[in-house]
């Protein structure tokens, strides 16, 4: 059996970030994370590529345009949809995922789903970094593993 364990690259990285403004105080400490969690890795600040749009929705479309430019090894996108009283969480929760999965797959390389759903602002800030941990710092940490993982994959 041949082993393809999770590793860290070693080799120079590029990496897009997309970033929702809506609920920018959760996000930004999202980002936040993710920008500490790449360059505690190596990740030189001048291969980071952070792109805001205005909402959960539009991460997929921003996603995709980075992959589709080549010059990133993997995307990450980073939201957080907070559930409110009407249907309206449920379809950008859904859309945003389906979308960021397809450009992982369209591309070729990771499209990481960095984007936090909960049922209230509580629960996003604690998964933000105020309580277990910050979500963003542990999606950059995926997106290096795929990376290495799909150099792996790809050479043998």
């Amino acid at each position: 059996m041949k082993e393809l364990p999770l590793e860290i690259p070693q080799r120079k990285c590029s990496i897009a970030i997309v970033a929702a403004e809506f609920n920018h105080f959760v996000v930004q400490q999202l980002v936040e994370g993710a920008l500490d969690a790449l360059q505690r890795n190596g990740v030189a600040e001048s291969n980071i590529t952070l792109a805001w749009v205005p909402g959960a929705f539009e991460l997929p479309l921003a996603a995709d345009v980075l992959a589709a430019g080549g010059r990133h090894d993997a995307v990450i996108a980073l939201g957080a949809v907070i559930r409110g009283g009407t249907p309206h969480f449920d379809y950008v929760a859904g859309e945003c995922s389906r979308g960021i999965a397809q450009v992982g797959l369209k591309h070729g390389l990771p499209a990481i789903f960095g984007v936090l759903t909960t049922d209230n602002v509580d629960q996003a800030l604690e998964r933000a970094g105020s309580g277990s941990g910050n979500k963003g710092f542990d999606t950059a940490v995926a997106a290096l593993q795929m990376i290495a993982l799909l150099d792996r994959a790809r050479a043998s």
